[in-house]
């Protein structure tokens, strides 16, 4: 069993931290552009599904939302959750 869902977990995990990166990247190019936005809670809402590394990842490289306090530290704080819930799940079904 937990061959399979280990795969499943890590491929889900790229995958949201792919679109939360991108959405940074999105998000910063409309607002140079002056264009429509997108939402702040769309912005959270892949990073709160595990995207953390993708958010934070997009918003230092882009330069993007790093002023708000709510992303600044917002998105590493989720990430510090992610990463404890993470080993916490890993060493319940390795041990």
């Amino acid at each position: 069993m937990l061959e399979i869902l280990l795969p499943i977990l890590a491929v889900y995990l790229i995958i949201i931290n792919l679109v939360a990166f991108v959405l940074m990247f999105v998000d910063k190019a409309k607002a140079a552009k002056g264009k429509w936005r997108i939402p702040e809670k769309t912005l959270f809402l892949p990073v709160l599904l595990g995207g953390g590394i993708g958010g934070v990842a997009g918003m230092q490289i882009f330069r993007h939302k790093t002023k708000h306090w709510y992303f600044a530290i917002g998105f590493p704080a989720i990430l510090v959750v992610e990463y404890i819930l993470l080993a916490f799940v890993i060493f319940k079904f390795l041990f």
